[in-house]
């Protein structure tokens, strides 16, 4: 059975405060009503769920405005995620590469937020490249991919290198020793953007993918936000069995990645 329509608003604009979305305050019921082709119930019923979570603060006649989020550590499961095999992901890319056309739809240089400079381990406010790309198989849009690099890196490449290579490549070509990754795969639900640029409906599942790249020196150098179509993508990691009986875990050993 589908989700209600609230509850698919709901999810999505949950995710969008998680990501910091709305540090101006939320969009009013009317835009959402436009955002989200449904009525004014609906969209209140969804704003009615945030609020009752704590997310956000509703005032009559004043903006929506985001609470901010808990101040809980990381999830055990995030902890536990393990590195991906950084040679099995460069090849990967440059295979995709191969076999799939990139569009650029943006690359400025910006002020880093809070988020990411907390990620590449930069000041509040110190520049940084922000690349918005849609890559496509013949059959259509695959992913939508955002990636964050320090201005000292990013300004040795730009829009037409961008549109040629993958990004692990450019940085290599820049001097970057590439020493490992961090990568976490969740589900998000598409909102109008998203929506908009892999021609899905708002509300559809994604593979959501962030990858944190560190340099040889444990200093991060990129950080991607990636949003994949999953009947068009899957991801695949070999686990391989490591320890003594008693205490066994089980570690990547490679991945791959499949796309149509």
């Amino acid at each position: 059975m589908p989700l209600p329509k609230y509850h698919q608003i709901y999810l999505v604009l949950r995710e969008q405060l998680h990501e910091g979305r709305f540090a101006e305050g939320l969009p009013g019921e009317l835009a959402l009503m436009a955002q989200f082709k449904v009525a004014r119930v609906t969209v209140r019923r969804a704003l009615e769920q945030l609020a009752s979570e704590g997310l956000i603060e509703r005032n009559p006649g004043r903006r929506t405005r985001a609470l901010p989020p808990p101040t809980a550590g990381e999830g055990p499961s995030g902890r536990s995620m393990e590195r991906a095999n950084l040679r099995g992901l460069l090849e990967n890319l440059v295979t995709m590469g191969l076999h799939t056309s990139v569009k650029v739809i943006d690359v400025a240089t910006i002020t880093a937020s809070t988020q990411v400079a907390e990620a590449l381990e930069l000041k509040l406010g110190d520049a940084v490249q922000k690349a918005v790309r849609v890559r496509s198989t013949k059959e259509g849009p695959l992913s939508h991919i955002t990636t964050y690099v320090p201005d000292t890196i990013a300004r040795r490449f730009g829009r037409r290198e961008l549109s040629k290579k993958p990004i692990l490549v450019l940085l290599e070509e820049s001097g970057v020793k590439v020493g490992r990754a961090h990568q976490t795969i969740s589900a998000r639900l598409a909102d109008n953007v998203l929506a908009q640029h892999l021609d899905v409906s708002v509300g559809s599942a994604l593979l959501a993918v962030r990858r944190l790249i560190y340099d040889e020196d444990e200093r991060p150098v990129q950080w991607l936000h990636g949003f994949y179509r999953p009947d068009r993508y899957t991801y695949e990691m070999q686990l391989s069995r490591v320890g003594s009986i008693d205490a066994k875990v089980w570690v990547s050993k490679d991945v791959s990645a499949q796309f149509n």
